[in-house]
């Protein structure tokens, strides 16, 4: 499997779980219905952790545009991949939000409300104010990329430069950074902290012909974007003041 194939898999995976469960949760007549914010944001870690127990061995699971810039930005992928990163997660993204409108093609029928076959698609925030909501996923992105960089080491100690071999296990630290993102901070916007992750979606949500679907909310669209960018760029940030400081100084 090539890196490109490897980030389009991943990112399916990602949001067919990760959308399936808020279809699930917030859709008329399913049996997850009404089941809260825990199942959510657990669903989405788990979603997580299977996107990047796939993808990891061929292309470094980013499954985020935010995790491929913010690696560019520190220096450890080269910024001529990044397109291509950005295009497969998009891809993957497209095609996992295109899978959960049909499993859920009946539940859709039963739900009257637009908002919430929106919310299947992509983020909403709970209180629409463009500064907060930025500010949030700014700082939801930051804590996501900026304990990413202290997850990609597999050593003990300095002295001893030893391994750790957890093999597929090793994906579970960034599903319980991103349950814990969820759950403290998500309560704003949703917590995209991947641009692919609402953009994708929210252009399916777009072409699809469901009945009563309502708007896409494209004057809200760019913040799912824009915040979790600038999140990753000041999380490489000071994640390369802390590596090189202590040479300086």
């Amino acid at each position: 499997m090539t890196a490109f194939i490897a980030e389009i898999i991943g990112t399916f995976m990602l949001i067919l779980l990760g959308n399936g469960v808020v279809a699930n949760v917030v859709l008329n007549k399913t049996k997850g219905h009404d089941s809260g914010w825990m199942v959510i944001c657990t669903a989405w870690a788990l979603a997580v952790f299977t996107g990047v127990v796939i993808a990891a061995p061929y292309s470094g699971a980013h499954i985020n545009p935010a995790v491929s810039i913010g690696l560019a930005t520190a220096g450890l992928l080269e910024w001529v991949l990044v397109p291509f990163y950005i295009i497969a997660q998009m891809i993957g993204a497209m095609l996992g939000a295109s899978t959960v409108a049909l499993i859920y093609r009946d539940h859709y029928l039963e739900t009257p409300d637009p908002v919430l076959k929106l919310a299947t698609f992509c983020t909403i925030p709970a209180l629409p104010n463009k500064t907060s909501n930025l500010i949030s996923e700014i700082i939801g992105t930051f804590v996501l990329i900026f304990v990413i960089f202290y997850f990609t080491d597999p050593v003990i100690g300095d002295s001893s430069q030893t391994p750790i071999g957890l093999g597929s296990i090793g994906a579970l630290p960034v599903a319980f950074i991103v349950w814990v993102i969820g759950l403290s901070l998500g309560g704003t916007t949703g917590y995209a902290i991947n641009p692919a992750r609402d953009l994708g979606p929210r252009i399916v949500h777009a072409i699809l012909p469901i009945k009563g679907k309502g708007s896409s909310n494209w004057h809200y669209a760019w913040i799912p974007i824009i915040g979790p960018i600038i999140g990753a760029v000041l999380a490489a940030g000071l994640h390369l003041l802390l590596t090189y400081l202590p040479n300086i100084t």
